[in-house]
């Protein structure tokens, strides 16, 4: 099996490179600059903003697309660039070398839900990130069927791990007491481990998952105060004090808060049926990454 990754020296892409390489795949990563460090890897240095640079000739049966600006990016313009334009430039590229494009998206399009989300929930997303991440959804998935080009999308939970935000943002500002809960954190979450992630995004092309939406968190919803204090306790530190959210969105962004502060619970029942957790709870997988950042 061939694959092309984009956002692949990011914390969720590196993984799943590194994932599909052990499971035998060839594996092309597209990256703005620099090299991956992995034989079994062929690297094409681009931005997808500008699109001035050419692929292999070769078919991939699959495109995981991952790039993406973070939530907390303030400047509208970016993020559009970025997630939309982003979005379009490369399925000019892809459109005669692609099979299968995984679209990874995020909870944030399903909005501010009544319910329960499973696939069947409707999106309707609340923010200007959000509605840009589903704008490019439809644009790929409309495109994808024009062209006869199979298409799914993954809409992932919080996903934590021993990098990315979970660690700067979280574990490191709770270590030095800087670490604030906005609004008091009295809202559900819906976690995934880093590698539960990327086992659930191998298994939606191993197992031919295609045309398919899929919820991609663990089987354990949870109230984010209750989230922080439980790494708090496996840390050793203080519980942290809460920050109004109009003061968090000062700091980081309204979207971002907003995202964040907005009750979710997920049924991930449906990737379930293809792919098995081995943190199917945010306790197991929590105790896992701390006890990676101790050693």
């Amino acid at each position: 099996m061939k694959a092309l990754v984009t956002g692949a020296t990011g914390f969720i892409g590196s993984k799943l490179v590194t994932k599909l390489v052990d499971r035998g795949v060839s594996v092309t990563c597209l990256v703005r600059s620099g090299n991956i460090r992995n034989p079994g890897v062929k690297t094409v240095n681009g931005d997808l903003t500008y699109p001035d640079f050419v692929l292999p000739d070769e078919k991939y049966d699959v495109v995981y697309h991952l790039a993406a600006i973070w939530p907390g990016e303030k400047d509208k313009k970016k993020v559009r660039t970025i997630n939309y334009d982003g979005s379009v430039n490369l399925f000019t590229l892809i459109k005669e070398k692609a099979k299968f494009l995984v679209y990874v998206s995020g909870l944030g399009v399903f909005g501010d839900p009544e319910n329960i989300v499973d696939e069947n929930s409707p999106l309707q997303p609340h923010t200007d990130y959000a509605k840009t991440r589903l704008e490019a959804q439809k644009f790929l998935e409309s495109n994808c069927k024009e062209n006869a080009i199979e298409f799914s999308v993954a809409y992932l939970g919080d996903v934590y791990g021993n990098d990315g935000w979970f660690k700067s943002i979280m574990v490191d500002r709770l270590k030095n007491g800087s670490f604030k809960l906005p609004g008091g954190g009295e809202y559900y979450r819906s976690f995934i481990h880093v590698n539960d992630t990327v086992s659930a995004l191998v298994a939606i092309a191993e197992k031919n998952a295609i045309n398919q939406s899929l919820v991609v968190t663990d089987s354990n919803p949870v109230i984010f105060k209750d989230f922080v204090n439980f790494v708090c306790d496996e840390l050793g530190v203080k519980h942290p004090r809460s920050v109004p959210a109009l003061l968090a969105k000062a700091v980081l962004g309204g979207d971002f808060v907003k995202l964040l502060t907005t009750s979710i619970k997920t049924s991930n029942k449906k990737i379930a049926t293809i792919c098995e957790l081995a943190y199917p709870s945010y306790k197991e997988g929590v105790r896992s990454v701390i006890a990676e950042l101790k050693s």
